[in-house]
């Protein structure tokens, strides 16, 4: 999916003026993982909330926030899975 890139801050990317556009599939999933519910004054349901997971022991709550997230955004979840502690992800928006 192509959309208006953030720079590493969330900032809006401008380059010579003007926004960048580009692959923002990983940005997305990004800001899914990060925002916790209400962040979004306009979708207030929208987000996993990865913070409030950051205790738990048991993975297969947080796999299964972020399957629920990333399909409720229209992303097709391949393959997800948490591996030395990090979440692999192969998701990818719908053509």
């Amino acid at each position: 999916m192509k959309d208006f890139l953030l720079t590493a801050d969330f900032d809006l990317k401008i380059e010579n003026g003007d926004f960048v556009i580009g692959e923002s599939n990983q940005q997305h999933q990004q800001c899914l993982l990060l925002a916790e519910k209400g962040a979004y004054k306009q979708f207030p349901n929208v987000g996993v909330g990865l913070a409030t997971f950051i205790n738990d022991e048991n993975p297969d709550d947080l796999l299964r926030e972020v399957r629920l997230e990333f399909t409720k955004d229209g992303m097709k979840v391949n393959r997800l899975a948490y591996e030395n502690g990090k979440i692999k992800v192969d998701a990818d928006y719908g053509k």
